[in-house]
C-alpha cells in the first residue's frame, strides 16, 4: 500500500478514532489503526469491540493499492509532529512508513486480517429520527448517567419510543433526566445506549445520517463514516415511578441567578442549603469543619413562608448549564423528599441532602 494525504484530513481522522482503540491491551489488533486503500477510497477503523468508527475518504492519491495497521496512539502523535504538508503511508516488510519530506517513521503491523469486521444493517430496523436532535438530546441529560454501576443498564441512556415522542432517560439513581422529544415514531421500542458511545455520538450527529438498530446494536451511516455501538442488554428501571406526580409549590426562578449563588459557595463546599424566602433566595455552604459560605440574592419567589432544601452543587449546575432559557421551574414538596427542576422538554429528579 502507498497513498499520499493531506496531514490535517490525516490528523483529524485519526484523532476522531482514537477514542475507539483498545487502550489496556497494546498486543491486541483492537489497538491498532485499521487502513486499506482500495478504488480510489482511503478506508481507516478503530474498535474495541464495543464501539467502532470508520471513515471513507476520497480526496486521497492512492499510488498501491492495500492493507495496513498501526497503533493508535503512536500513529496519531507522528502525524501531529508533521508539518500542514502531504503525507505519505508506505507498507514494506510488515511496517508502516510515515514520510513527509526528510522525516520518516516507522511502525510495525499486525496481520489485518485479523482486524474484527463491523457489524452491517442487514436485518437490522431502520430508526427514523432526527440525527442531530437526538444528539442535541443526549447531550442534555448526559451527566445524570452513572458510570460504573454494577446494574449495567444505568451506565447508558434509556431511549423510550412511543407514540410520537420519545423519552431520553439518564439517572444516577441520585437524580434522574428526562429529554421529551417530540417526533413523529413509526413503532414503540426501547433500547439502551452506553454512555462511552454517547460521548462519541455527540462529535459525529451534525450531518445527514441514518440510525439502524437490532436488539445487540446500534449501527449510524453517513456519506462519509460508518458508527456502531454494542447496546445495553438489561431492563431499565421504571422511570416515571421517580417522578414525583404531585407538586405543592412550583416557583419560577432565574436560571443565571442560582447559577451565580451556587458557585459563589461552591468554592467552600460541594453541597449547598438552598432557603427560600418571600423575597430572597440565600444559599449556604454545607460543610463539617467550622468554615462558611453565605450569599443571597434578590428574588420575589412568591412564598408565604421559607422554605429550603439541601443538594449537591454539580446536580443543580448540570441542569442549569444545559439549558437555554432565563426560567425554569422549582418544584418542591418537603425538605426531604426529591425535588424537580424544569424547562422545556427537560426535566431532572433530584434527591436532597438531609440537614
Amino acid at each position: 500500500m502507498k497513498v499520499a494525504i493531506n496531514k490535517n484530513a490525516l490528523e483529524s481522522v485519526i484523532n476522531n478514532a482514537n477514542p475507539y482503540l483498545e487502550k489496556r491491551d497494546l498486543s491486541a489488533i483492537t489497538s491498532h489503526i485499521f487502513i486499506a486503500a482500495k478504488d480510489g477510497i482511503l478506508n481507516i477503523k478503530a474498535t474495541d469491540h464495543e464501539i467502532g468508527l470508520a471513515y471513507k475518504l476520497s480526496n486521497v492519491k492512492i499510488i498501491d493499492e492495500g492493507n495496513a495497521t498501526a497503533n493508535g496512539k503512536k500513529l496519531l502523535d507522528i502525524i501531529r509532529s508533521l508539518k500542514d504538508e502531504e503525507v505519505t503511508l508506505e507498507t514494506l516488510n510488515n511496517y508502516l512508513y510515515i514520510k513527509q519530506k526528510n522525516s520518516k517513521y516507522k511502525l510495525p503491523m499486525y496481520k489485518f486480517e485479523d482486524f474484527p469486521n463491523f457489524p452491517t444493517v442487514e436485518n437490522k430496523n431502520k430508526f427514523e429520527v432526527d440525527a442531530v436532535m437526538l444528539g442535541r438530546s443526549l447531550k442534555k441529560i448526559f451527566s445524570s448517567i452513572d458510570n460504573n454501576n454494577p446494574k449495567f443498564e444505568l451506565n447508558g441512556a434509556f431511549i423510550d419510543i412511543k407514540q410520537n415522542y420519545i423519552n431520553i432517560v439518564g439517572t444516577d439513581t441520585k437524580r434522574l433526566s428526562v429529554f421529551r422529544l417530540e417526533t413523529p415514531t413509526q413503532s414503540e421500542f426501547s433500547l439502551i445506549i452506553p454512555k462511552k458511545a454517547i460521548g462519541e455520538i455527540q462529535k459525529l450527529f451534525f450531518d445527514k445520517i441514518e440510525i439502524y438498530y437490532d436488539d445487540t446494536t446500534l449501527i449510524a451511516q453517513s456519506l462519509n463514516f460508518e458508527f456502531f455501538t454494542k447496546l445495553i442488554n438489561g431492563k431499565f428501571p421504571d422511570y416515571n415511578r421517580v417522578i414525583p406526580q404531585e407538586i405543592k409549590k412550583r416557583l419560577r426562578l432565574s436560571r443565571d441567578k442560582m447559577i451565580e449563588g451556587i458557585k459563589t459557595v461552591s468554592i467552600m463546599s460541594e453541597s449547598t442549603k438552598i432557603i427560600f424566602a418571600p423575597q430572597t433566595v440565600s444559599f449556604e455552604s454545607i460543610v463539617e469543619d467550622n468554615s462558611e459560605a453565605k450569599t443571597s440574592i434578590d428574588f420575589a419567589t412568591g412564598l408565604e413562608s421559607e422554605i429550603y432544601v439541601g443538594v449537591k452543587n454539580r446536580y443543580l449546575l448540570d441542569f442549569l448549564q444545559n439549558i437555554e432559557e432565563e426560567h425554569f421551574e422549582f418544584g418542591f414538596n418537603d425538605s426531604n423528599l426529591a425535588f424537580t427542576v424544569s424547562s422545556n422538554e427537560l426535566k431532572t429528579v433530584i434527591m436532597p441532602i438531609n440537614l
